[in-house]
Formats: structure tokens, sequence, C-alpha cells
């Protein structure tokens, strides 16, 4: 093990150049650039709690490729359920890993506890308020079909969860760039976030608004994006929220009202509810494509991690 970790727990933590190059890097290794052996010799740890399809393939394979092992755990695995403390489980695992990619889809503030040390990185890979490597996954599957980020316009559609959160925070970096999100009433973004994100973005030149309706649109959008209306490891307390969500599904409609704009999804979907079959399947969908962008991305963050 050596020391000089970087940890990766929100956007927020990146320097404007961090962001850039994190997701220049994953660009060119979805260009065909051959993953290096840098992580040769290393140890990652991937931990977690909640389902994972994409996030935990992309970090396992991302880390076999640089050349790392890797210790899986999964919700059941450590003595954290037989009452241990975080303090305590963090202390053991940073003597013997030298990264841990964790999602606990619980508070910010347990991942702040993990990264309280400085002998194992430690990746957020969702929690509750935040997924900040979506965002970086995202941002390099714009950057892989448009060739840039400013001046991009994209449209968000559905409820502002933690995807939507880093997706803000992230685009709030780039001039001219903007992320109009349409949410409906009480599921949109928490209000801390939205306002670091605005703050960000009258600071770079760039444009976040958020709105409840779907009426005027904005025009000349590059990407729609929308995300599944239940996130992992949530439940809403109002039993007719689909209701209010139907409005925000991208159809065949919404699609042809934004002629040239390509659509992205986060996945996993649920056809017919957030998007219908036609348009995930459709030739503006970049979502598998996109999806694919994670183990890229992945490889991207645990290097920045390891090899300062």
């Amino acid at each position: 093990m050596s020391g000089g970790v970087r940890h990766l727990l929100s956007i927020e933590d990146l320097s404007d150049g961090e962001l850039h190059h994190l997701v220049e890097r994953g660009a060119k290794f979805a260009g065909g650039d051959r993953p290096p052996a840098t992580l040769a010799g290393r140890v990652v740890g991937i931990y977690f709690r909640k389902t994972s399809t994409r996030t935990r393939t992309a970090f396992s394979s991302g880390a076999l490729r640089l050349g790392a092992q890797i210790v899986s755990y999964g919700p059941n695995d450590l003595q954290e359920n037989t009452g241990e403390s975080i303090e305590d489980t963090t202390r053991v695992l940073s003597g013997m890993l030298d990264a841990l990619v964790a999602r606990t889809a619980g508070s910010p503030e347990e991942m702040r506890v993990m990264a309280g040390q400085e002998r194992m990185a430690v990746v957020n890979a969702m929690s509750a308020d935040e997924h900040p490597t979506q965002a970086i996954s995202d941002l390099t599957t714009m950057t892989c079909h448009f060739g840039r980020l400013e001046r991009l316009r994209v449209l968000y559609v559905g409820e502002g969860n933690n995807t939507a959160s880093a997706l803000a925070l992230a685009l709030a970096r780039y001039p001219g760039a903007e992320l109009h999100l349409r949410t409906p009433s009480g599921y949109g973004l928490l209000p801390e976030k939205l306002g670091v994100a605005s703050a960000r973005a009258a600071r770079s030149g760039a444009r976040i608004e958020e709105r409840h309706t779907m009426d005027d649109l904005p025009a000349g959008v590059d990407v729609v994006y929308t995300t599944r209306w239940q996130t992992t490891g949530t439940s809403k307390p109002d039993p007719d929220w689909r209701t209010v969500f139907e409005p925000y599904r991208v159809d065949e409609r919404l699609m042809a009202r934004l002629p040239g704009a390509v659509f992205m999804h986060d996945l996993p979907a649920h056809r017919g509810e957030e998007v219908t079959a036609p348009v995930l399947e459709g030739a503006s969908s970049v979502a598998f494509r996109q999806a694919e962008n994670k183990l890229h991305s992945a490889m991207a963050v645990l290097e920045w991690c390891l090899c300062s």
C-alpha cells in the first residue's frame, strides 16, 4: 500500500480541472485507449449494500483491467450487521485495501466517515443525495457524442434524485452549458444541491433551471435525460405518486418536439413508465452506450484516486 490517495465522495470535492481530467480520460478509454496496468499490485474493495448492475460491474471490471485485484462484499458480509461501528470497519479495511468503492444509499455523512483516513481511497458509488460517478459517466458519454460540453443544452425529465443532483453539480462547471430540470412538484432536487449547482453555474457562465411543469420546454435541446421513477433503495410516501409522474414520461411525442436530441437514461429502465420502449430502443437513444461508458469512467476514477 502507498500514500497519496484521493477520495471521490461528491462532484463538489473536485476542482474544475480534476473534473475535466476525469471526463477526458474516460472519453479516451471509450475511444479505444488501452488501459495501462497502473493499478498492478493494488487491491480494491467493492462494497455494495444495495443492488447494482452497471456501477458494481464497471468498477470491478475496471479495477481488473487496470491490473488490480478485487475483494467484493455484499450487504450481509461485514460485521456492521452485528453492530461494529463504521469507524472501526473503516479502520480495519484501510489497513488491507488500497481503495473502497462503496454504495451505501445512506447519508453523505457516513461516506465522509469512511474517508476520514488517508490510507485507503474511498469512492462514492451512490449515496442517498448524490451519484457522482454516474455524472462522470454521463459527461463522458456527452463528450464522446458531441465532442464538447460547453454550450450543451440538456433537458432532464423526472425525479430530482441523486443522479440529477450529480448531473447538475457537474454541468454547472462548463461555460454555456444549460441544464433544464423538469421535476414533479414535491420531487425536485434537494434545495441545498440545487443551490450549490446554481451558484457554480453563475460563476462559470452555465445555467441550471428547475421547473415543476412540462409546459414551455426549451427549444434546441441536445440531450433528453430521464431516470427511473423509483430510485434504488427508496420508496415514496404518496400512494398516488405514479399519477403525479405520468406527465413526465419520455415518449415519442416528447422526442418529436425536440428533433435532433439524443436520449439518455442511467438504467435500469422500466419501459412504459419513465420511458417508452420505442424511445429507449430508438435511433436517438445512446442509453446503452452510456452504460458501457460506466466502465471507462470507472477506470478514470480509480486511476485518479490511486495514481497521484
